[in-house]
């Protein structure tokens, strides 16, 4: 089957300000059919315990995608001239009934995945995390995991109730979805409640690495030393856009000062190269909070530098 490489729609085609509001005005797709990876929104924010507006951030990252290119200057990738991509449109979530969304955001990966297609998920909070996993698990097993954030999100219920964004990877721990000895975690920070809030993960097989030990550094070294870890098999790719310092993204509903900085979030994505990734995220960015739209500009560029670490991307000599 002869597949088709679909192209951003290009600035001197059309002005950035016009065209399809899609992931870098791709074309816009019903379904994953026929694509090796996909765009596909998850506008749900039901799960927040702060801020929320998270339900906004696949729209808003969308609109800022318009002035990204096709071609990786730094690492010479070429995606979409080796990757059949497209934008599939938001899973039509209940945004009403938090159980019922997470019901339905894992059928509409059981589709994605069913046509072996990476599915790149513009968020939303973290919670659709959990029903991500859940899926993926079903067609590769327990997963591997790249999560950059502030917090670790294994709380195990936030007011009494067990599917929130601050709980996603302890039920992925206790359902089997993550590989723990296959799990790091970067960027965790801030106040808490307890030492566990760190040192469960820990105990579960993650390697912790919280920002004071990214602070005035390349993350280059480190991720060698991740690659390393998770390899072995398929491997998950989360982004919370906390993870970055507010500084460089206040457009979020928990933030924490002391993150990393964009060139670092960008070592980490760059330092998954190789791996064999089957499905990544971008999530908990929140319009409201940041009006020059400069947090949804970044997770969109950073989805772009996702894309570019996929398996089959070939890259320009």
């Amino acid at each position: 089957m002869t597949k088709t490489h679909y192209q951003p729609l290009g600035g001197n085609q059309m002005p950035r300000f016009g065209g399809p509001a899609t992931m870098m005005r791709l074309p816009s797709l019903p379904s994953a059919k026929g694509l090796d990876a996909c765009f596909v929104g998850v506008p749900l924010d039901t799960g927040t315990s702060n801020r929320s507006g998270a339900r906004f951030g696949p729209r808003q990252i969308r609109a800022e995608s318009c002035l990204i290119r096709p071609y990786n200057m730094a690492t010479r990738a070429a995606p979409f001239d080796s990757l059949s991509v497209a934008d599939i449109g938001d899973v039509a979530i209940n945004t009403f009934n938090l159980q019922k969304s997470m019901g339905i955001i894992e059928a509409a990966y059981d589709e994605i995945l069913g046509h072996d297609c990476i599915p790149m998920t513009l968020g939303g909070d973290h919670t659709i995390a959990l029903p991500i996993l859940r899926a993926l698990k079903k067609k590769h097993g327990p997963v591997g995991m790249v999560h950059v954030d502030a917090h670790a999100d294994i709380n195990d219920n936030m007011f009494g109730e067990p599917i929130a964004h601050g709980t996603p990877f302890r039920r992925a721990v206790e359902e089997g979805l993550v590989d723990g000895k296959r799990v790091v975690q970067i960027g965790l920070r801030g106040t808490g409640y307890a030492a566990e809030d760190f040192d469960w993960p820990r105990a579960q097989g993650f390697r912790v690495v919280q920002a004071e030990e990214c602070w005035y550094k390349s993350l280059t070294p480190l991720m060698e030393e991740v690659r390393k870890q998770v390899a072995g098999g398929p491997v998950y790719l989360t982004f919370d856009i906390d993870g970055l310092d507010p500084a460089f993204a206040g457009g979020t509903g928990t933030p924490e000062i002391g993150g990393l900085t964009i060139t670092q979030g960008m070592e980490v994505i760059r330092g998954c190269r190789g791996l064999d990734i089957v499905g990544c995220d971008l999530v908990e960015v929140a319009p409201p909070y940041d009006p020059t739209g400069n947090t949804a500009l970044t997770g969109a560029n950073l989805l772009f530098e996702m894309l570019c670490v996929l398996p089959g991307v070939t890259y320009r000599n």
